[in-house]
């Protein structure tokens, strides 16, 4: 019989951190200048708690292993309304999150397009051309999807990784002492300026124990692969937004609808600069149209599994679920119009927090429900205590993140999170036990019949 070789720590590490770097850094530095420099201190806070949440995740995984992951950890703390909610928030931030990434594209299109960006109308028309473009792009099947975004993915990591490393030679101390504070807002308030923002950067550390299966010794792998992965990502993105901030001036780079071609630009010449603008929108069209097929058939999940309506299970010759893919390129084109903004970073800014706040509440859910899980899994003390001191960090670290994300991110969330319960109203039936049947009321009338 062939053994089939597994991922070694090392490899899985890489895959967490590549997985973490897609195009979630990519309009970062222009939307933290606003703040300055100072704004860079968010990035200690999330790094730690999103260590926290990654090491929470990565145990949870390994102690339920049911499909279904985030929603499945929920249920056994929450039963079946919190599979739904966590479930149903998840794939309401992937969505915000996907209009996130097509703004990013539009802002890297606007150099070599510049009526992209020259109103808020045209902007927003952009946006939805390309969720239309990827959503349309997907309706031939998985097949070529998976192999796009993994080759354009090296369109924002390569540079960025470079600009960590390579930037420094071009770094001015007299550049980023003038960009560190033009607000002249206070230590406590810098840490939590952009928490929202370097938190979105991490988003899509909660998939890293799904590949527990496929490697070698995954007790210790798995949570090891899942800290450093995260570390690593955190790495390069303290440095790139840090040396952006002492290569371009502040009042550019808040300007910039595409920071790290303009610091290419700088660093080089503007022919280098266009090409790592270009590197960067074919990223962003490759992340987005992969997320477009991950979108739709996570909602194909749901629907197979009785939780979302059945056209999203509706499939065409090619195996994809092409009506749940126009259904959601609307609501993506809805969120693109609710959200339209007289800039294209303030549109940027409004959809991270709310993708955030969607997003951090299943976290909480999730990772407070680690508790049960591991008093299910009958871990050792030591175990449970080292873990639920974790999960602490972790869930402290997440309700913060929600309040840091800003009123009307949190409004917007809530307004989300009361349509999912008004949804699960009418399918709970679908989920709840048999009753027995109340001697006052039921009883009466069955006796009447």
């Amino acid at each position: 019989m062939a053994v089939t070789k597994k991922m070694t720590l090392v490899q899985l590490t890489v895959i967490v951190a590549v997985n973490m770097m897609g195009s979630g850094i990519i309009m970062l530095p222009a939307n933290m200048a606003k703040v300055g420099a100072i704004s860079l201190l968010s990035w200690a806070v999330t790094a730690v708690g999103s260590m926290a949440i990654a090491y929470g995740f990565a145990q949870a995984g390994l102690f339920n292993q049911r499909s279904g992951g985030m929603a499945a950890y929920a249920e056994d703390a929450y039963g079946k309304p919190g599979f739904f909610m966590t479930f149903y928030l998840y794939f309401f931030s992937l969505a915000i999150g996907n209009v996130a990434i097509a703004i990013s594209a539009v802002g890297y299109l606007a150099t070599f397009f510049p009526s992209l960006s020259a109103t808020p109308i045209a902007t927003c028309v952009g946006v939805i051309g390309l969720v239309w473009l990827t959503t349309a792009a997907n309706f031939g099947g998985p097949r070529v999807t998976g192999r796009i975004g993994s080759v354009t993915v090296w369109g924002v990591i390569l540079p960025v990784g470079f600009l960590s490393i390579v930037g420094w030679f071009w770094f001015s101390g007299q550049t980023f002492a003038a960009a560190w504070n033009p607000q002249g807002i206070g230590i406590a308030q810098g840490l939590g300026s952009s928490v929202a923002l370097t938190l979105w950067a991490f988003l899509g550390m909660e998939s890293a124990a799904q590949n527990s299966g496929a490697v070698e010794n995954p007790k210790k792998n798995v949570p090891l692969a899942c800290m450093l992965g995260t570390l690593g990502a955190a790495f390069i993105y303290i440095l790139s937004t840090t040396v952006i901030q002492g290569i371009v001036p502040n009042a550019e780079l808040v300007q910039s609808t595409g920071p790290f071609g303009l610091a290419f630009a700088k660093m080089f010449n503007p022919t280098i600069g266009s090409i790592v603008m270009a590197l960067a929108a074919m990223a962003c069209l490759g992340s987005l149209l992969g997320w477009q097929f991950t979108i739709s058939q996570t909602a194909k999940s749901a629907s197979d599994d009785r939780m979302f309506p059945s056209v999203f299970s509706r499939v065409n010759q090619f195996g994809a679920p092409v009506a749940g893919m126009v259904i959601m390129a609307i609501v993506q084109s809805a969120m693109a119009l609710s959200t339209i903004s007289p800039s294209l970073n303030e549109q940027f800014n409004a959809l991270v927090g709310l993708a955030v706040v969607t997003n951090v509440i299943p976290y909480i859910l999730a990772l407070s429900a680690l508790m049960q899980i591991m008093r299910n899994a009958r871990v050792t003390q030591k175990v449970y205590r080292r873990n639920t001191a974790v999960a602490v960090v972790a869930l402290i670290y997440s309700v913060y993140a929600v309040y840091a994300s800003g009123k009307d991110a949190v409004l917007g969330g809530m307004i989300v999170m009361g349509i999912g319960y008004v949804i699960y109203g009418f399918i709970a039936h679908r989920f709840a036990p048999a009753m027995p049947i109340s001697v006052e009321h039921g009883g009466a009338a069955a006796a009447a019949d």
